[in-house]
C-alpha cells in the first residue's frame, strides 16, 4: 500500500475524492486520496481484497453491499454496543492506520472521531462529505436550564456531544441521504481498487435503486396519517420526520444517556394530548425505561422504532432495509395511517 508522508504539522490524513462517481450522480465535495492499492491496481489485503474498517453498522452496510467479495471489513462499533458511548483502545486507534481504508460518520461518535485523528490513517472516506446536514434535535423543549438537580447525568455525557454546529449526524434515517452517501463510498472504493471499479458501480447503482424504492415506500406509507406526531427516546430521526413531513418530539436530545427534566416530561403529556398521540417509541440498544414510565403515565402504548444504529438478535431485521421497513409498518400503525 502506497504510503504519503504528511508534512510537520499537516492534517496527517488526506481524504478521498469522489472524481470516480457515474455520470448523474450528485456532486460530491472533493476529497484527495492516494493510491492505497496494490502496484498493479488491485486490492491491498494479502488476499488481493481491501481491508475496509467501518466505524459502525451504516458505515459497514455500504461497505459490504457496495465492496461484496473484494473487500475485508472490520467494524469499531461491535453488535450490542451503544455506538454513542464507544471506547477505542490504542490497539484499535493503531488498526486505523494499518487500514487500506477507513469509513466513518464525523459527528456521531467522538472517540471515533479522535482515534481517526490520532491514528494517522491516510486514506480515510468520511461520510458527511457526500450530503448536506441539516439540524433537527439539538435541544429538547422544556428543559429546566436551572434544574441541576434534574441533570445529574449531564456532566457525565458531555463528551458525548453530537455534529459541528448543531448538525444532526443521523442521515442514514433519511434514505435518500444515505443513498448520496453510498455513491461516494462506492467512488471510493472504486478509486483504491481500480481492477475491479465496474463491479463497485453496479452494486452502488443496485443499492441506490434499492434505497430509492425504499423512499418511495414511506412517502406512500405516510401519505395519509391521523397524527403527524411521534414521541421517541432520543432525537435520532429528525431526517426521517423532515423527510416525510412528519414532527418528531424525543425525550432525550441527540444524546440517548442524558437524563429529561421534569418540565420536559410535563410538556410531552401536553404534546401526546395535543396532537393524538397514541404511541411511545424506544429503541433496542438504549434502556425503554423512561419511554415506558411516560406511556403508563399516559395509558399510551410502547413499540420499537429502531434508529438501525447496530443489527441484534433483537433488532426487528436483519439489515437496514429490512429494519427500515418494520420502523415504517411501526410509524404507519402509530400515526393512523390508511
Amino acid at each position: 500500500m502506497a504510503v504519503m508522508t504528511a508534512r510537520p504539522g499537516a492534517r496527517s490524513r488526506a481524504r478521498i475524492s469522489a472524481t470516480a462517481l457515474a455520470a448523474g450522480a450528485t456532486a460530491l465535495s472533493a476529497l484527495a486520496l492516494t493510491g492505497c492499492g496494490t502496484d498493479d491496481g488491485g486490492g491491498g489485503g494479502d488476499d488481493g481484497r481491501l481491508d475496509v474498517i467501518a466505524s459502525f453498522y451504516p458505515m459497514e452496510f455500504l461497505v459490504e453491499r457496495i465492496g461484496g467479495e473484494h473487500v475485508t471489513i472490520d467494524t469499531l462499533t461491535e453488535p450490542g454496543t451503544e455506538p454513542h458511548d464507544l471506547d477505542i483502545s490504542p490497539q484499535r486507534t493503531a488498526d486505523l492506520a494499518e487500514a487500506d481504508l477507513v469509513v466513518y460518520l464525523a459527528g456521531l461518535q467522538p472517540a471515533v472521531d479522535e482515534a481517526v485523528e490520532q491514528s494517522g490513517a491516510e486514506h480515510v472516506v468520511e461520510a458527511t462529505s457526500f450530503t448536506e446536514l441539516e439540524a433537527h434535535g439539538t435541544e429538547v423543549h422544556g428543559e429546566d436550564e436551572h434544574a441541576e438537580d434534574e441533570h445529574a447525568g449531564e456532566e457525565e455525557h458531555e463528551d458525548h456531544d453530537h455534529g459541528e454546529d448543531g448538525l444532526d449526524p443521523h442521515l442514514w434515517l433519511d434514505p435518500t441521504k444515505y443513498a448520496e452517501v453510498a455513491e461516494g463510498v462506492g467512488a471510493a472504493l472504486a478509486e483504491a481498487d481500480p481492477d475491479h471499479a465496474a463491479d463497485y458501480e453496479r452494486n452502488t447503482a443496485r443499492l441506490t435503486d434499492e434505497l430509492n424504492a425504499l423512499d418511495q415506500e414511506f412517502t406512500e406509507g405516510l401519505a395519509t396519517t391521523e397524527t403527524d406526531t411521534f414521541i421517541t427516546t432520543h432525537a435520532a430521526f429528525g431526517y426521517l420526520a423532515a423527510r416525510y413531513g412528519l414532527h418528531e418530539e424525543a425525550i432525550s436530545g441527540l444524546d440517548p444517556e442524558s437524563e429529561p427534566s421534569a418540565a420536559r416530561m410535563r410538556e410531552l403529556q401536553e404534546v401526546a394530548e395535543d396532537d393524538n398521540v397514541t404511541t411511545v417509541f424506544f429503541e433496542t440498544l438504549v434502556s425503554d425505561e423512561t419511554a415506558r414510565t411516560l406511556a403508563g403515565d399516559l395509558g399510551l402504548a410502547t413499540a420499537v422504532l429502531d434508529p438501525v444504529e447496530g443489527i441484534t438478535d433483537d433488532s426487528p431485521g436483519a439489515d437496514y432495509v429490512e429494519v427500515m421497513r418494520a420502523n415504517l409498518q411501526a410509524l404507519r400503525e402509530a400515526l393512523g395511517a390508511s
